[in-house]
């Protein structure tokens, strides 16, 4: 029986009693019952900061182990961009997104690409639309979005500046987990329904500094020698869709920044580490992992707003819930527990 599916079936007894627990790997055969006398399910292992919240300790720590026997060499993290790595507050007011701050040097696009967004974005989070309906809605949305800014002559240079210019800032400790993670090899996607010029610019400007190991999946642009955008390559990703089937449209970002020396995984090698961290600000974002077939997730939700309403949600929705626009200090340390070899 795989890791997921053992999963489920402690979920799905969670109220029987202790030694009914059973756990099972490839390598070792554990009685749930040695784990509470080893003491490792001692509340302090969960104490991710104060703004911390987890619905299901045993089953968050039975996750831990798993990933902590595999290894780091079977990791991999994947995380949404805007409001998960990025703050939901900036300087007292809502942060820009990272397909919100771009500017096009005519104001008219700017204006037509407003008007479309206060058509579409109600329709994605309507109750009374389907998920396909609102799929083929949401591909509309993004191909009329990217064909004005073709129209309008969007070039690199306006990137540049609508980056220098935005209302965007990374949460506190995101360069921190990013070496975490660069120090062991363990490679990181970030997933975004936006841009992936803009956000490469973003990480740019703001971390100063690159990583070998990040990736990005995002929609990606196509200038020309006048670095004006002339078209967009390979599969739209929306905010539907976005997925590990995506895989094909990410590329280093080492690559991006002229830094090529270095060990690289391929996307061969990424779908063989089948552990997962995942980090997202939104219920939704827990599709990303969908198109790898993997053993053991873990996922971090960032409640940025609307806390007392949607805190119930977010906490059934994912293994650790941070609420408040928390900084990455609590996700460094759930990592430091998965990579220890500690025993």
């Amino acid at each position: 029986m795989s890791y997921r599916l053992q999963l489920q079936t402690i979920v799905s007894t969670n109220y029987l009693p202790r030694h009914f627990f059973r756990y099972t790997s490839t390598s070792s055969r554990l009685s749930f019952s040695t784990f509470c006398c080893a003491k490792l399910l001692e509340m302090e292992d969960f104490k991710f900061g104060s703004e911390s919240s987890v619905a299901h300790p045993v089953l968050l720590h039975n996750k831990i182990s798993a990933i902590r026997l595999a290894g780091p060499q079977k990791l991999q993290v994947i995380a949404d961009f805007d409001a998960t790595l990025t703050k939901f507050w900036v300087n007292g007011t809502r942060g820009q997104s990272s397909h919100g701050l771009l500017q096009q040097d005519n104001p008219e696009y700017d204006a037509k690409r407003q008007q479309l967004y206060e058509h579409y974005h109600p329709l994605e989070f309507s109750p009374t639309l389907g998920f396909e309906e609102k799929r083929k809605l949401m591909e509309e949305w993004w191909g009329k979005t990217h064909g004005l800014l073709i129209e309008g002559g969007l070039t690199y240079e306006s990137i540049r500046q609508s980056v220098a210019n935005a209302n965007i800032a990374f949460r506190e400790g995101v360069s921190e987990l990013f070496e975490f993670l660069e120090e062991r090899d363990i490679p990181v996607l970030i997933f975004s329904a936006g841009l992936a010029d803009i956000i490469e610019e973003v990480l740019r400007q703001k971390l100063h500094r690159s990583f070998k190991n990040v990736k990005i999946v995002s929609n990606r642009m196509v200038f020309n020698d006048d670095g004006r955008l002339v078209s967009f390559k390979g599969k739209l990703i929306h905010s539907l869709n976005k997925n590990e089937h995506a895989l094909d449209m990410a590329a280093p970002l080492h690559e991006q920044f002229g830094d090529i020396d270095g060990p690289t995984d391929d996307n061969a090698s990424l779908k063989k580490r089948t552990n997962v961290l995942l980090l997202g600000d939104h219920t939704g974002d827990l599709g990303m992992s969908d198109g790898l077939n993997y053993d053991t997730r873990i996922s971090v939700g960032f409640l940025n707003h609307n806390v007392e309403n949607s805190l119930s949600c977010y906490r059934e929705a994912f293994d650790v819930v941070l609420v408040n626009d928390a900084p990455m200090c609590g996700v460094i340390k759930l990592l430091s527990h998965m990579c220890s070899s500690g025993k």
